[in-house]
């Protein structure tokens, strides 16, 4: 059998993957994929766990390893290996770097954050970075994304090992844009109508990573802080993450970093990240003093 060793940053095969976690990560909430999804461990949340996260957001706490060994056995396009798109990989994700740990809250959906709805494309990657601090919450590092979304397992996908045209918006036949209709605001919105092919976020069940984030592979590609990144020259600061519903890499660990914080897609949005909250202090307030008996004598 033919072993493909798929990278991060570049397209085909080399050595090693860059940017993961390690150990397997349970889900927040216990969800259960179909076998053609690929292997994955799943399980429910003991009933005592208060969460700490804001509503809407995820607690996303684990070892995240920077270097991840990622065997890939079967080729999407084996005539086009140079596309990097693993139909299958070797149940590995061997850490080869030093494990950070790592706990935040992450949006449990592509932004607006809200069940139900499609994804808000369009925006750049400054835009996207004052929407999320208006909200008091900030972009997600590029190293929280992939923790939240491949687990402590170090999964190449969120559902498992194997590709999976279903588990995740992914695979749509690409639409060729037009350039100049893109160009102008005018004609932007019709353009953006053309070539849409999102979900709404949460509609595929099977799109969802260990901790219980969903779509983060597929649907719309996703800005991130690229924590080695640069603002003027590449690689861009301004990341992007997870990949769209087209015939893409649509994997965890990638991230393209040759776009800057001004650019706009018809197919990027994002999601925020942020601390986890403070827990309230248990300790009783101190007694006030007592008054000074001798005050005023």
């Amino acid at each position: 059998m033919k072993r493909f060793l798929c990278t991060v940053l570049v397209a085909g095969g080399a050595v090693v993957s860059f940017g993961s976690s390690p150990l397997q990560a349970k889900p927040r909430d216990g969800t259960d994929l179909p076998s053609s999804a690929g292997a994955k461990l799943s399980s429910t949340p003991p009933e005592d766990v208060t969460p700490s996260c804001p509503a809407g957001t995820v607690e996303v706490e684990g070892e995240y390893c920077p270097v991840v060994e990622q065997f890939c056995t079967r080729q999407v396009d084996p005539k086009h290996p140079e596309r990097d798109r693993c139909a299958e990989f070797a149940p590995s994700g061997r850490c080869l770097g030093t494990p950070v740990h790592k706990r935040f809250c992450i949006d449990r959906y592509e932004w607006p954050n809200q069940a139900g709805a499609k994804p808000n494309v369009a925006m750049d990657w400054n835009e996207a970075r004052t929407q999320c601090e208006g909200v008091k919450k900030r972009l997600c590092a590029d190293s929280e994304w992939t923790l939240a979304c491949e687990g402590q397992e170090r999964l190449p996908y969120p559902y498992g090992y194997v590709r999976n045209a279903e588990a995740c918006n992914i695979d749509k036949p690409y639409i060729m844009p037009d350039d100049a209709k893109w160009a102008s605001p005018r004609t932007r919105p019709e353009e953006i109508a053309r070539l849409d092919q999102r979900d709404p976020s949460g509609a595929r069940e099977s799109c969802v990573s260990p901790y219980g984030v969903h779509d983060m592979t597929g649907n719309v590609d996703e800005w991130v802080m690229n924590e080695q990144g640069k603002e003027k020259e590449k690689p861009y600061v301004s990341g992007l993450k997870g990949g769209y519903w087209g015939p893409v890499r649509d994997r965890c660990r990638p991230m393209t970093t040759d776009h800057n914080q001004w650019h706009t897609g018809y197919q990027i949005g994002f999601r925020c990240c942020e601390d986890v909250p403070a827990a309230p202090s248990t300790l009783a307030p101190e007694p006030a003093p007592a008054p000074n008996a001798s005050a005023g004598t």
